[in-house]
């Protein structure tokens, strides 16, 4: 991983390299007051942005009181992060964690474009191995990974902040309180703007391909079938963000079920979604997919299932993810 001081010192280059592009400009273009003005305009920016860059380089250490009400020193400039589930959100801000969230063998797959070589951690983070990357900063998702005398141990490792569910629920509050911590308020600024954009440009190509026909998002794990609760993840994209129909599965939820509820062959065969897009972690496998009700569902009789590789982002929360969402689904639904 390249380091965050690395990032600022080849920006600060490529500033001072455009700095005396320009000034060899200016001196060439002589009396030509409107060019000078131009370059002198551009100049004044590249410096500003060098400045802006050199400060965070100086940021101080703050004091910030956690979701559990921890009075918790962050560093100044971490460089040896862990946050585990974090890290969307720690990529967009220019950080890379010393090591990675892991689970029975599976890690974010569709991180590993930023994240390939980075060591994993097992998602229950155990102290001894959290020692062992001497990280100078620890952040965790949920009040309930730190029960039990954990917070104390991870505490004296390094500063332990605690987002908690109240913030981790939603991958916008994570960023922005992320970016407060990390003195990177203006990339998670940016990257919410870049967001909601991709989101309003998703959305007319989206309407102007299928108009306001429905989706299900399914997920096919171990022969059984799970559907999204709406909430988050691709749900979160499609029927929040794009605004898509829900179909008709989703109604008869229960309240405060898991983020993927356990759906029958038999109920799925009364889905009346026009497309579904089909997560698929048992991909080369016989079972559900080979069965008579699975092939009698409306939208699979019709041709309108969308197979998705189980590596894709569709099961995780964050802007990376649901940028990668968005592009698939474009991508898939032009393909028809």
């Amino acid at each position: 991983m390249k380091k965050l001081q690395k990032r600022h010192a080849s920006k600060w280059s490529i500033s001072l390299m455009i700095m005396m592009v320009f000034a060899l400009m200016l001196t060439a273009c002589g009396g030509e007051q409107n060019k000078e003005n131009t370059s002198s305009n551009v100049v004044q920016e590249e410096q500003t942005k060098a400045e802006n860059q050199a400060g965070e380089q100086t940021a101080t250490e703050k004091v910030v009181t956690d979701a559990m009400g921890h009075e918790v020193t962050i560093p100044a400039n971490p460089q040896r992060i862990i946050a585990s589930y974090l890290e969307d959100p720690l990529l967009v801000l220019g950080h890379k964690p010393v090591a990675q969230w892991s689970v029975a063998n599976g890690i974010q797959d569709y991180l590993q474009d930023q994240l390939s070589g980075i060591p994993t951690i097992s998602y229950d983070l155990p102290p001894e191995t959290v020692a062992s990357f001497n990280p100078d900063l620890i952040l965790i998702t949920s009040e309930a990974t730190v029960q039990n005398g954990l917070y104390e141990q991870y505490s004296k490792i390094a500063p332990t902040y605690v987002v908690g569910d109240a913030i981790s629920a939603d991958w916008r509050k994570t960023l922005t309180t992320m970016g407060e911590l990390l003195n990177a308020t203006d990339k998670a600024d940016a990257a919410l703007k870049e967001y909601e954009q991709k989101v309003a440009d998703t959305k007319t190509k989206v309407e102007a391909k299928i108009g306001d026909k429905k989706a299900a998002i399914i997920w096919l794990v171990s022969k059984n079938f799970y559907v999204v609760n709406g909430e988050v993840a691709s749900g979160a994209v499609l029927y929040g963000d794009l605004g898509m129909k829900t179909p008709n599965v989703l109604a008869v939820l229960p309240e405060a079920t898991a983020n993927w509820n356990p759906i029958s062959l038999e109920k799925l065969v009364e889905l009346d979604a026009d497309y579904i897009f089909l997560v698929n972690s048992d991909k080369g496998q016989a079972g559900n997919l080979e069965d008579a009700l699975w092939k009698n569902i409306p939208a699979v009789k019709n041709g309108n299932v969308f197979d998705l590789d189980s590596t894709s982002s569709w099961l995780y929360n964050g802007q990376i993810a649901g940028t990668k969402i968005m592009d698939d689904l474009v991508r898939l639904i032009e393909s028809k």
